[in-house]
């Protein structure tokens, strides 16, 4: 059996094998069998060094060091692994997965659910935990005899969920800041929320509409006629953010608000745009990340010729220990750029069109 079929038949199982769950984990969604072209070989060779890179790093306690290190980074760490197709159980990465689950888990404060000190890493380590929910065995989790005083993945991103609606019931946009208990917001902080938000809902987890719909009016609010989007206060302030634009752009498209002509024109800015423009404080890497999925989930056709053009650039730029350096180091900016490319395999729940 080919490397590349065993992956195929690795999802399918675990899609058969969901069919009979009875548990509320069963809501959550499974990695789709990717479709379409073959995955290019070099974009293959890219992500494994990649991996070997992110494995070789790894702490002990499951978490990446560094100047911006946390449960967020840690969390997107997780997500390149899972975005890799191998079985996240009895894989190659297994190990790697479960250690990093264990350190979001512990990170993560009991009492409140917050994890890290900011709201990024709160909403970067929810969307880890929506990915992982349903696709990793909490039996494996913790070692032997450690299990039954853990929280499960299930319920760490429960807690999460919380945390994150009763901050935004504190805020007077409806949306995030850096703080939990933050009375401003910014489109920044708040995509990485919501997305993390989106992806629990996806995954089963309750998330009340109201909440959906108040951030979803913040960004609206935020979004200029031309597809610019503003980055913090009230509206205003607009300028060129590639980042900013393709985080509305995919907050409107995975909340399914495509009717939305708020929607309409930030894709436009950003199908117009492909090449070139100010990625905005965030860092290239940054916007990488987001435009990625913005564009696939808005514009296939867009995204398959962005995507190529993402391709040679980050193939210059890989160092040779398989890393990617940028704004936060490589600790933060190696997982942002290989999520960008992850969208080629489409595994990911979140990366579902």
């Amino acid at each position: 059996m080919t490397k590349t079929n065993k992956r195929a038949y690795l999802v399918l199982l675990a899609l058969s094998l969901s069919v009979g769950m009875a548990s509320r984990q069963a809501m959550a969604q499974l990695p789709e069998l990717r479709s379409g072209d073959p995955l290019p070989r070099d974009v293959r060779e890219m992500y494994d060094r990649g991996l070997k890179y992110l494995v070789e790093t790894q702490t002990e306690a499951g978490n990446w060091s560094g100047g911006y290190s946390g449960p967020g980074t840690t969390g997107m760490a997780l997500m390149c692994f899972l975005a890799s197709g191998e079985d996240p159980n009895f894989g190659i990465y297994a190990g790697n997965i479960r250690r990093a689950l264990r350190s979001m888990i512990s990170a993560q404060d009991s009492g409140t659910g917050y994890m890290g000190n900011s709201m990024y890493h709160h909403g970067f380590a929810m969307l880890a935990f929506s990915e992982a929910y349903g696709t990793v065995d909490d039996r494996d989790l913790w070692p032997a005899g450690e299990g039954a005083s853990q929280r499960s993945i299930g319920q760490a991103l429960e807690l999460a969920v919380r945390s994150a609606i009763t901050s935004q019931k504190k805020n007077s946009y409806g949306a995030w800041r850096y703080s939990p208990g933050g009375s401003d917001a910014d489109t920044s902080v708040a995509g990485a929320v919501l997305v993390g938000l989106l992806a629990a809902r996806n995954a089963g987890i309750e998330v009340p509409d109201e909440s959906v719909d108040r951030a979803i009016a913040y960004f609206v609010s935020m979004t200029a006629p031309s597809g610019q989007v503003a980055y913090s206060g009230g509206i205003g302030g607009f300028d060129e953010s590639m980042a900013r634009i393709s985080i509305a752009t995919l907050v409107y498209a995975v909340a399914r608000r495509k009717d939305l002509p708020q929607y309409e024109s930030t894709l436009k800015y950003l199908t117009n745009k492909l090449a070139g423009g100010s990625s905005g404080h965030g860092g290239v890497e940054y916007q990488r990340y987001y435009q990625a999925q913005a564009l696939f989930q808005g514009d296939f056709e867009a995204w398959q010729k962005w995507n190529r053009d993402l391709i040679r650039q980050l193939q210059t730029v890989q160092q040779p220990d398989g890393s990617f350096e940028g704004s936060y180091g490589k600790e933060t900016s190696t997982p942002l750029s290989l999520l960008a490319l992850a969208v080629n395999y489409r595994f990911l729940p979140i990366y579902e069109r």
